[in-house]
């Protein structure tokens, strides 16, 4: 573990606005630019959510794909993929894979195996403040069968604990694609409502119920800096790897996603590891593409 390489995945946008932090990306231009930078940086995986919120697979699609061929120019090596669309059915939802493969330019896909709310914590119930993120064990298994079909790796989110049963479920029957990779997700406060705190007994919890099985994993946390709020160190000293990015960031300050994985980096080389390069990420998940 000491000789292997640590993957960086970068998520540089997402519900993060510019009046929230003006160096978030939103155009195809400015997230192939940020992406560049943050795989110079030393990032791994690059993951981005379009400019117009996921309202269709064709329109994620069009976004992504002006967002790849520009950083594929420079960087052919690179691991990037698109988040989810938010319209249903799971086959429109999850639509805009098919075409990115068809263009050359997926190795890998989001796969969610659960349902959770999403949004700030509202007290006032007159006041709607979160929606459902809805993925049903239907809407999982079509996940996980086109990424089998279309030979991409599976990148995995796991918001709550129950999630993670159910991709184990999957591996015990060896129906996880080639390339599977689980992120540990936990919430720091702020308007962050699900999730196990970012403490060493939460991560334990989650190791323990993986049991040793060999699927790669990396932790991210929501509402603050993963790689300086000791959950970085109490992951790598374990074996994972690091999820950081203006997607998940909600500290007092303005940094840029670059910025972002420079301190994952920094807590990596602290450790006495690397960061792996994308070609070394692809290998040590065992990308099929």
């Amino acid at each position: 573990m000491a000789d292997e390489p640590v993957i960086i995945e970068v998520a540089l946008n997402g519900a993060t606005t510019k009046t929230r932090n003006p160096y978030v990306p939103i155009t195809p231009e400015e997230i192939a630019a940020d992406g560049l930078g943050c795989i110079e940086a030393g990032a791994a995986i690059v993951h981005q959510h379009d400019a117009d919120g996921g309202i269709s697979a064709a329109r994620t699609a069009e976004q992504s794909l002006a967002t790849y061929r520009l950083v594929l120019a420079e960087r052919p090596d690179a691991i990037c993929y698109p988040t989810a669309t938010f319209c249903d059915p799971i086959e429109e939802r999850w639509g805009h894979h098919e075409p990115l493969v068809s263009a050359g330019v997926l190795r890998m896909a989001y796969a969610d195996p659960g349902s959770v709310n999403l949004g700030p914590i509202g007290a006032d119930e007159r006041r709607p403040s979160s929606f459902v993120y809805v993925n049903s064990h239907r809407d999982f298994a079509h996940m996980i069968e086109g990424c089998a079909r279309l030979r991409l790796a599976p990148s995995i989110a796991i918001f709550e604990p129950g999630f993670l049963r159910v991709v184990l479920d999957y591996a015990d029957a060896g129906r996880l694609p080639p390339g599977s990779f689980v992120k540990l997700y936990f919430g720091a406060g702020g308007p962050y409502a699900f999730g196990l705190r970012p403490t060493e007994l939460a991560l334990d919890a989650y190791l323990e119920l993986l049991g040793g099985r060999p699927i790669p994993w990396a932790i991210a946390v929501f509402g603050a800096d993963a790689a300086t709020c000791g959950m970085a160190d109490w992951a790598l000293a374990r074996g994972g790897h690091l999820r950081v990015g203006l997607e998940d960031y909600d500290g007092h300050d303005r940094p840029t996603n670059v910025e972002l994985v420079e301190r994952a980096v920094a807590a990596i080389e602290a450790a006495g590891r690397r960061p792996a390069s994308p070609s070394e990420a692809a290998e040590l998940l065992g990308l099929p593409r």
